[in-house]
């Protein structure tokens, strides 16, 4: 009898995705795709199925990685930049061409709704390649003369073999946030992707590989942390850079194992935002940014705003119109245009989630969500949880000072600037906060008083590969974007000259 096709494979094949299931995602070391190491379940978590499998690197699949960088560094730290820009724009067009697959595959990798894939996600990731490729053609070196008639000039040159280490919440994206800087300016990578979403690495080694990339160049080993790929490839002892972004334990871990060979760190960590409404906010658009800033990706942003602080005199209003929007989310099947909210990575954490609201029901009080919703058949097994508003907490209670990373906003009244500012620098993080003010001064003042990398104001998520990013307190090391990614991607050098 022929096999019946599954909901997933229907969906699957009306939307024109050009892969069968089950999906595999190998390593790829220098130039070839590779199924080595032991193989592990891809696990959908809108469903809670295994659709494929990938490969667990180990110390050998690391090292013939790394060694393939190192080669291939020899020759792509000499190219031009602008023969390098040759490479990532065609790197980039084909993640354009790709466009519809990587929609879908982030879906399938992170329980995303395809319809916040379709918002200028993929662009985003080709865009990340072509901004570096362009400013590492545009900005050079620099020359400072003397008043003794000597001249200094200021050299960069490439640091090496790059170790780039990403989460599992905007995978792709964030890969190609490092990806970008990392070859630009001359280094080689190894991509070592969160285990829990192993396709779009996959699929960007795939696009690496028909752009023409030479061999080695970008590397990708899948696998785990402890005693798996993860900690193989931060000891490696060429491997002279790491960029990691995930939470603030991990990144402990990875500066101690990057201790030993003296590499480069920068790595953004995990966050608590504060996400701040003032009376003088337009009570509509504050409504919609803390909407967005709360739920987008189910709250598993290291960006979101989950703690909501509201001016005591707007207080009431602003949350019966955000407890009103929060209830129209539509949790469901991510390939679904009309599903406006997808399923949490995985069931430990949705587990750890339902444990701070179950938290808050014995001692504060749930204004809305907070159980797992009652969907059909197969989605009704998938790692879902309604959108949840917490009310009645303290600045110190663990909803208000823990990362949560779930659809899960704390709300809390403040009465003056001051009161509003303690609160938000009162947590150990400090990646980024959200004002929402149309007081100039007002926004000024708060603002500059925020101890975080970003302050967004009047929005959220708002990205300019221009300026620094990064965090602040236990949020991270280093800043990336621009020149302010220079200390890190690159070496530095003096050349004095006398005039003689």
């Amino acid at each position: 009898m022929p096999k019946t096709q599954s909901h997933l494979e229907a969906q699957l094949e009306a939307l024109g995705f050009p892969f069968a299931l089950p999906l595999e995602a190998p390593h790829y070391i220098d130039g070839a795709f590779v199924k080595s190491g032991t193989p592990f379940p891809i696990v959908y978590p809108a469903t809670g199925e295994a659709i494929g499998q990938a490969y667990e690197g180990q110390a050998e699949e690391v090292d013939r990685a790394v060694q393939a960088a190192a080669r291939a560094f020899r020759g792509w730290s000499r190219l031009a930049p602008s023969e390098r820009r040759r490479y990532l724009r065609a790197f980039a067009a084909k993640v354009r061409e790709y466009k519809p697959v990587f929609e879908v595959v982030e879906s399938l990798d992170v329980g995303r709704p395809i319809r916040e894939n379709r918002q200028g996600y993929v662009e985003r990731m080709a865009h990340n390649l072509e901004f570096f490729a362009d400013f590492a053609v545009t900005h050079g070196s620099e020359a400072y003369p003397m008043e003794n008639g000597y001249w200094n000039v200021v050299q960069r040159f490439p640091v090496g073999v790059g170790a780039l280490i990403t989460p599992w919440n905007m995978p792709s994206m964030l890969a190609t946030w490092k990806i970008g800087p990392t070859l630009a300016f001359g280094n080689t990578a190894v991509l070592k992707p969160a285990e829990l979403t192993p396709l779009g690495a996959w699929l960007l080694a795939r696009c690496a590989h028909e752009a023409g990339l030479p061999p080695g160049v970008f590397n990708v080993v899948q696998g785990f942390g402890p005693n798996s790929a993860g900690e193989y490839l931060t000891r490696h002892p060429e491997v002279r850079l790491i960029s990691f972004t995930g939470e603030t334990t991990t990144g402990k871990i990875i500066l101690k194992n990057a201790a030993d060979s003296l590499k480069r760190v920068s790595a953004e960590l995990g966050g608590k935002a504060a996400n701040i409404v003032f009376k003088s906010a337009d009570l509509e658009r504050a409504v919609a940014v803390t909407l967005r800033a709360s739920f987008f990706n189910q709250g598993e942003v290291c960006l979101a705003g989950s703690r909501l602080l509201v001016e005591r005199p707007i207080y009431q209003a602003f949350l019966e119109k955000l407890v009103a929007a929060v209830k129209a989310l539509e949790p469901g099947d991510p390939l679904d245009e009309a599903t406006t909210l997808g399923a949490l990575i995985a069931e430990e954490h949705l587990q750890k989630v339902q444990g701070y609201i179950d938290w808050a029901r014995a001692h504060a009080e749930v204004l809305t969500g907070g159980r797992q919703p009652e969907l059909p058949p197969p989605f009704d097994r998938g790692y879902f949880l309604e959108p949840t508003v917490i009310a009645g907490v303290k600045p110190t209670d663990k909803v208000c000072q823990e990362e949560i990373f779930g659809p899960v906003v704390a709300v809390l009244p403040f009465d003056t600037e001051e009161e509003a500012i303690a609160i938000a620098n009162g947590v150990p993080y400090g990646l980024n906060a959200v004002v929402q003010s149309r007081d100039v001064g007002q926004v000024l003042r708060v603002s500059s008083a925020l101890e975080v990398g970003t302050v967004w104001v009047n929005d959220w998520f708002v990205r300019d590969l221009r300026v620094p990013f990064g965090g602040a307190k236990q949020s991270g090391l280093g800043r990336e974007g621009g020149h302010y990614g220079y200390e890190f991607y690159y070496e530095t050098k003096n050349v004095c000259i006398a005039n003689v």
